[in-house]
């Protein structure tokens, strides 16, 4: 993660850049997040009993919180950053949940909704900045840009993740395999054929969702319905305490690299 100021016009609070590099452990706490988003909903929801509207009004307050304390800062910070990132899995996960099982809104359509809807952000963020690219994250409006994209990453791939599970009846384990053989095929396009980066990294960023919930169903479900049956507490608090182990590392290497640009200066 670059530590320097990038000196490009721009009418926004200029600022470090604020999204980690994209690395190997960049994607494995990014499909564990999106794990997270799945089952913690549904263990707050259902488990606890808070039920869908207290805990989207629950999460949605949290995600708020931690988002203003995102924006507040001037670089980024690997807890405050991977925080944000579980939390608006969680949200993202519970607007696609009010939308189908309390409004009825079939998922196809909100499928349709939420891709036009991260189509338009993406468009308008591409017409104002002229980049897609994360590693461009240094203003306060492209900020905005990019976790309103988050949110919608997240929101689609619930939704058609949910689509493709309920129409084809894939079961949790063929569903992951899908997914994670999509991914693969994006990795492929990237590395060997040299397609676009900000293309392949949007394309992955959206189906890790729904690799992540399937992931998240296959270890929380009950064996009759073709899951391992550890339950949403468990699969919750197992992947929570690797996300967790995985921030506190990065946090040790960011203070170390400080400390040695603060030497070399």
């Amino acid at each position: 993660m670059t530590s320097s100021l990038i000196r490009t016009p721009s009418p926004s609070r200029r600022i470090l850049n604020k999204v980690p590099e994209v690395t190997l452990v960049f994607w494995v706490i990014k499909v564990l997040a999106t794990t997270v988003g799945e089952t913690a909903a549904d263990f707050l929801n259902v488990d606890l009993g808070l039920g869908l509207g207290i805990t989207s009004i629950v999460m949605a307050v949290l995600l708020v919180a931690a988002l203003l304390a995102q924006f507040q800062l001037r670089r980024y910070i690997p807890a405050v950053y991977w925080l944000s990132v579980v939390l608006i899995s969680v949200v993202g996960t519970l607007i696609t949940d009010n939308l189908t099982d309390s409004l009825g809104v079939p998922l196809g359509i909100t499928t349709v909704v939420f891709a036009i809807a991260l189509a338009a952000t993406f468009t308008v963020w591409f017409v104002s900045e002229k980049t897609l690219s994360i590693h461009s994250i240094f203003t306060t409006r492209r900020e905005t840009f990019y976790w309103l994209a988050v949110l919608f990453t997240f929101a689609l791939g619930t939704a058609a993740g949910d689509l493709v599970a309920e129409s084809l009846n894939l079961g949790f384990l063929v569903a992951l395999l899908v997914f994670a053989a999509a991914i693969a095929l994006v990795a492929v396009a990237y590395f060997f054929f040299r397609r676009g980066a900000v293309l392949a990294f949007w394309i992955a960023y959206i189906l890790t969702r729904p690799l992540g919930a399937s992931m998240g169903d296959l270890l929380s479900q009950p064996t009759a319905d073709g899951g391992l049956a550890l339950g949403t507490t468990g699969t919750s608090a197992l992947f929570l305490a690797v996300i967790v182990t995985l921030v506190l590392v990065l946090t040790v290497r960011s203070r170390r690299a400080d400390s040695v640009a603060a030497v070399a200066a």
